[in-house]
């Protein structure tokens, strides 16, 4: 089984309860084609770089899942027949992103915000 990384872009026209519902229906398909969902992260709204669909924002979502290759086609086959989807990249992770995803998935839960240090005058 490999480690796949997929990035997907929802329509910003869509409510919470949609985008909740619309991430779930692509969790559940992992499921039932037996990946095994590593990490997931929403990033909520943000800017494109560029218009898409006559669109300036739009809800990201990542979701970092092992699976089968013979898993990637169908699924990607999922979201270009989504409307509420507007862009998507899979991509299967090497030693070195998983690594660094990892890395960056401890570092983000260890720092809490540091308390700004105060200088005492004498």
């Amino acid at each position: 089984m490999n480690r796949y990384e997929t990035v997907f872009i929802m329509t910003p026209v869509l409510s919470a309860d949609q985008v909740a519902e619309t991430v779930e229906k692509y969790k559940a398909y992992l499921k039932e084609n037996n990946a095994k969902i590593v990490h997931e992260e929403s990033w909520g709204l943000r800017k494109l770089a560029y218009p898409i669909q006559k669109k300036s924002t739009g809800f990201y979502q990542l979701l970092e899942f092992e699976a089968d290759a013979s898993v990637i086609l169908p699924f990607e086959t999922e979201f270009r027949r989504d409307e509420r989807i507007i862009r998507f990249l899979s991509t299967r992770m090497d030693k070195f992103h998983v690594d660094y995803a990892e890395k960056r998935r401890n570092k983000s839960k260890e720092a809490p915000k540091a308390a700004p240090e105060t200088t005492e005058e004498a």
